[in-house]
């Protein structure tokens, strides 16, 4: 069966996510927020149910610490927690969450968009493999405040269809970059739209690239 990471202080809420979801996935829990991000190296669960509001280590925190490891950073979240949609969702979509759900939770939904999630990133999966490849490349485009912007990153994985990096200047999702290959003379390798951003506004954003088309220079085809 496939592995749930639940995240949660509350015991009894626990004890329920476990009843209303070990039919369909193995559940691995904990109680204690700074035990997630073990528990999720170690079981690389196919999702994380997280909760908000923690003492100590805030799900706010949890969710951008997930996001900042390539490990874990492409492990669906799913925010569960008595705080407002209205109030909570935007940001917790900026962090990198898939879902958000408020208390008491509708089961029914919650496995719907769980089996959906897994079933897209298994398509995706099987469509670009991804390889952890390190590689330097100049972006030529726009920034989020319609500048001209030329900047060097780093992936952190790449594939037939886009990559993953950090970069230091911040880009709107949407945005569209001319991707060049470094190291010796400069090449083409392709178009490309940043389609997910992580973590906006620090020194540590990441960006997921989709190519809309390539060069014959792009290192997979």
């Amino acid at each position: 069966m496939q592995k749930l990471l639940l995240v949660d202080d509350d015991k009894q809420m626990l004890a329920l996510h476990r009843m209303r979801l070990s039919d369909a996935y193995e559940i691995i829990e904990t109680e204690s927020p700074e035990e997630a991000l073990g528990l999720a190296l170690e079981h690389k669960p196919v999702a994380i149910l997280l909760d908000l509001m923690m003492p100590k280590f805030s799900g706010f925190e949890l969710c951008q610490s997930f996001h900042s490891l390539s490990y874990t950073s492409l492990i669906p979240i799913f925010v569960i927690t008595g705080e407002s949609a209205a109030k909570y969702k935007a940001h917790c979509e900026e962090l990198g969450a898939r879902a958000f759900f408020e208390k008491p939770v509708d089961y029914k939904e919650l496995k719907r968009q769980l089996a959906l999630e897994l079933e897209t990133g298994r398509t995706e999966r099987r469509r670009h493999v991804r390889v952890r490849m390190r590689v330097i490349l100049k972006l030529r485009g726009a920034n989020s405040q319609v500048e001209n912007v030329e900047v060097l990153v780093a992936t952190e994985n790449v594939s037939a269809g886009g990559f993953l990096c950090s970069c230091p200047v911040s880009l709107s999702v949407g945005a569209v970059v001319d991707v060049f290959l470094m190291g010796g003379a400069s090449r083409l390798a392709g178009r490309a739209r940043a389609v997910r951003v992580e973590s906006p506004g620090t020194t540590w954003q990441r960006y997921g690239f989709q190519f809309l088309e390539t060069t014959s220079d792009w290192i997979l085809r």
